[in-house]
């Protein structure tokens, strides 16, 4: 597409009446106005015939097909001008715009100075807060001629598709950091310490030091000598991670949907459980059931959970807590950990939340974990120096009242309640599922 630039235009319209003014005050210089016309033409003529023409003119976009939630990636756009009759020493002005498609984040017109046989290269940073498939569309580039009175504009299909996953870079990083500290060591329970655990160990002969309580009165009786059993850690816990993926959870925190923060909570704990040899599931509701992967052992179950939660959609649906979790409550024999990442508003849901999790809670443990909004203790901090804001404030209060009072609610259950930020989150839950494993609650 060619069009005239706004000097193009800006000249005309300055020069145009410059030249009528002399015909206006003597005929004689009629011929004024007609010769800046031809003037004018011609050097638009010249412009265009000198810009760097579109076959002259390479472009080359390299990047990563995969994008990781909340982590920057960039990309690069290299541009190539051959050396083409506007002269070896003659460049241009690129203008370059990608044309996005969401989940990618728009982008922002740059500029680069191309010479001749000269590669200019340009980052482009994507940092996706929302999951999805992503498109780099076409690039629209756009430069003038030498006079700047014409502009070249072209757009370059690229149909690139970009997948944007769940952060699993920072998964990895949190579970190096746990592995490495001294409460994972004692969480994992890999050594078998006397006394820890339910599990049948051996047995063996007492020594002064060992536990009275571990005293094996059978076998002692049997053998006339005091004999002792071990017990090591119970392994192999079944774990079951269910996602809500209603309304709610799609809803902005810090930056990010809430179900990608419980996602993120939700990786690293499975991954956390995997290398301490549990069973890993994933149970994914809102109005329906989405997803159930029934528990697998092995650190290779990370890449199908990973897989897994990528597929989970955002959507404007109502969670049924009836349905979803009376599902999974059928779909599970065996007596395990199930920890429900969801959220809730007002206090009607939250009690038939609540009256469903306990239902739950009678054959499993439940672990509830949900998400505070900070934003909600700064307005009931703030100082109220206007109506509005005392308003806000008074509003924010009853809704972390009536928060409470469903927390509440839920641990006299039995319950084990995890309300905490969206920063707090992965951290929490981690602790929370090692006090678990360390009591033998499971």
């Amino acid at each position: 597409m060619i069009a005239p630039t706004p000097r193009a235009v800006l000249t005309l319209g300055l020069g145009l009446p410059c030249a009528l003014l002399p015909a206006l005050l003597d005929p004689r210089w009629g011929s004024v106005w007609p010769a800046f016309l031809v003037v004018y033409t011609a050097a638009m003529i010249v412009d265009l015939l000198a810009a760097v023409p579109s076959s002259g003119l390479r472009h080359a976009l390299d990047g990563p097909t995969t994008l990781y939630l909340g982590d920057p990636d960039p990309f690069t756009l290299t541009l190539t001008l051959a050396a083409t009759r506007s002269g070896p020493g003659r460049g241009a002005d690129v203008r370059a715009l990608f044309d996005l498609e969401a989940p990618l984040p728009s982008d922002t017109p740059r500029t680069l100075r191309v010479g001749p046989g000269e590669p200019r290269a340009s980052s482009l940073v994507f940092a996706p807060m929302r999951r999805g498939t992503g498109r780099l569309r076409a690039l629209w580039l756009s430069w003038t001629g030498p006079f700047g009175l014409v502009r070249r504009t072209e757009r370059r299909p690229l149909d690139r598709e970009v997948a944007i996953v769940p952060n699993v870079r920072a998964v990895r990083a949190a579970a190096v950091r746990l592995f490495r500290s001294q409460e994972y060591l004692s969480g994992m329970k890999v050594v078998h310490h006397i006394g820890d655990g339910s599990e049948f160990e051996h047995l063996r002969d007492y020594v002064p030091g060992l536990d009275h309580r571990t005293m094996n009165w059978k076998h002692s009786a049997r053998y006339r000598k005091l004999i002792c059993t071990e017990h090591r850690a119970e392994r192999n816990h079944q774990i079951v991670l269910a996602l809500d993926t209603g309304r709610l959870m799609g809803e902005p925190l810090d930056g990010m949907p809430k179900l990608d923060h419980a996602i993120n909570a939700a990786l690293l704990l499975s991954y956390y459980s995997l290398r301490a040899g549990d069973r890993v599931g994933l149970f994914a509701f809102d109005d329906q059931v989405r997803l159930f992967a029934p528990p697998a052992p092995g650190v290779h179950t990370f890449g199908r959970l990973q897989h897994h939660t990528a597929s989970l959609d955002y959507g404007p649906r109502e969670t049924n807590f009836t349905l979803g979790l009376t599902t999974l409550s059928a779909r599970l024999s065996r007596r395990s950990l199930v920890i429900v990442l969801t959220d809730f508003v007002d206090t009607t849901t939250a009690l038939l939340m609540a009256e469903n999790l306990q239902r739950l809670g009678r054959r499993h443990l439940v672990v509830f974990a949900s998400l505070q909004d900070p934003e909600l203790q700064g307005w009931v901090r703030a100082e109220p120096a206007d109506v509005p804001t005392l308003h806000r404030a008074v509003v924010a209060d009853d809704l972390l009242r009536e928060r409470e009072t469903v927390v509440r609610t839920l641990q006299r259950a039995g319950i084990h309640v995890l309300d905490t930020t969206p920063s707090a989150l992965s951290a929490g839950l981690v602790n929370r599922y090692l006090e678990i494993r360390r009591r033998e609650l499971v």
